[in-house]
Formats: structure tokens, C-alpha cells, sequence
């Protein structure tokens, strides 16, 4: 991942609890990329997003409830809580550089697709 020191991009990642959001951002954090979680997830402020970190690149991670379910078993809340966050995040999907659903994939996975999307940008 040498390709990525340095680099002078701010990078904000929303999306729903259990995304992925903290694992990608220690991996880009390593990398050098200036990294922030804004917790849109948990905001009413459409914007604050935007408002924290004014990123030059916004990366949304999606997931779904089964997925969830799979990496967080005793996360309560059931698909009604993930579908407040979806709405919570829908200014933030709406305006993202960058959607993945993580529901089938690794953190490896995940790490590889946004890395190579950030190293062609």
C-alpha cells in the first residue's frame, strides 16, 4: 500500500452500524489518508457530515440486516433501527463519491475495492 502515503485527501465514511466504517478507516488511516467517522448514523443533521469534515472524498458503506446480524448478533435494534439509519444517511448516500455494500464481502475485500478506487482518483 505504499502508493497511498502521503496522500492528501480528507476522507469521511458514513454508513449504517456494522459497515465496516472503523476497520476501512484504521487501514486508510495507516495509509496516510486523513480519516473521519462523523456518525451520520446516529445524527439528525442531514449535513453534518459535511459540516465535520468537509472531505474531499465520501465514501458510504452499506450493509444489510442479515449481515448485521452475522458480524454484531447482539446488536438490538432489528431491521427497524437499520432502516433509521438509512434514512439518517440518505443526504449522505445521495452525495457520496463512493457506495459499497459490504454485506457480502471481507474487510479485505472492502479494503481493496476502496483502495483501488482512491489510488485511480
Amino acid at each position: 500500500m505504499s502508493e497511498l502515503e502521503a496522500s492528501p485527501f480528507r476522507i469521511a465514511i458514513v454508513g449504517p452500524c456494522a459497515s465496516g466504517k472503523t476497520t476501512l478507516a484504521h487501514v486508510l488511516r495507516e495509509a496516510g489518508y486523513v480519516v473521519r467517522q462523523p456518525a451520520q448514523e446516529h445524527s439528525y443533521v442531514q449535513t453534518m457530515w459535511q459540516r465535520l469534515v468537509q472531505p474531499d472524498v465520501l465514501i458510504y458503506l452499506d450493509v444489510d440486516y442479515e449481515a448485521i446480524c452475522r458480524r454484531r448478533p447482539k446488536m438490538g435494534g432489528g431491521p427497524e433501527r437499520l432502516h433509521e439509519q438509512h434514512e439518517r444517511l440518505a443526504h449522505a448516500r445521495a452525495h457520496c463519491d463512493l457506495y459499497l455494500d459490504t454485506s457480502s464481502l471481507t474487510p479485505d475485500e472492502v479494503r481493496d475495492y476502496v483502495v483501488d478506487r482512491l489510488v485511480q482518483s
